[in-house]
């Protein structure tokens, strides 16, 4: 009768282990992954404008080229003013649509004229940056109708979100994935 050799087995016994170590592992990463995702297609992160200071780490602090965080402007609490200080320089020299007068750096707030004295302002996302410099111009002496908004379609969605990680106010909050913005209301929050 011939006897086993010892080196096959061993060799067997070690390329075995390999192999269920390596699928124990495969088991384990997809099962982290999936609990993950999950988490992550359940909610979203949103800013709570009733929260945000317009502090600027919008447009300097997330992970993307140009931040998800864009301005949003609540239509129902515009006053349509002549003189939108969310639109203009604290004093500028003219009230038209002058770059020298605009407070936005990017241009991204566009004005038109509806009627005396009424205009319109809208944001034009694609400039937008998120620097929050028309928010804190409009609440400082408007009625804060402008406010920040991540934006869902440019955002990654990640799980540390940067800008939350330095939000002075901790105004990034998550929210439900069916229902991920929050519209700013009349009223600050307690």
């Amino acid at each position: 009768m011939a006897t086993p050799n010892p080196n096959i087995d061993r060799r067997a016994f070690v390329g075995d282990g390999l192999r269920m170590a390596g699928v124990i592992g495969l088991t384990g990463l997809g099962a982290f992954l999936a609990g993950r995702r999950g988490q992550t297609d359940d909610s979203r992160w949103q800013i709570d404008p009733n929260t945000c200071v317009a502090c600027g780490n919008c447009a300097t602090r997330c992970v993307k080229d140009k931040s998800a965080v864009v301005c949003v402007h609540s239509f129902s609490m515009c006053g349509y003013c002549k003189l939108c200080t969310g639109y203009f320089e604290p004093d500028p020299n003219a009230l038209n649509s002058g770059a020298e007068n605009q407070l936005c750096p990017t241009g991204a707030i566009r004005r038109m004229f509806v009627e005396d004295p009424y205009h319109e302002y809208t944001i034009d996302d694609a400039l937008c940056i998120g620097c929050g410099k028309c928010v804190k111009g409009c609440n400082a002496f408007g009625n804060g109708s402008l406010y920040l908004q991540v934006d869902q379609d440019a955002c990654d969605n990640c799980n540390e979100c940067a800008i939350a990680a330095a939000c002075p106010s901790r105004a990034f909050v998550r929210v439900p994935a069916a229902d991920p913005y929050l519209l700013k209301d009349r009223k600050p929050t307690a």
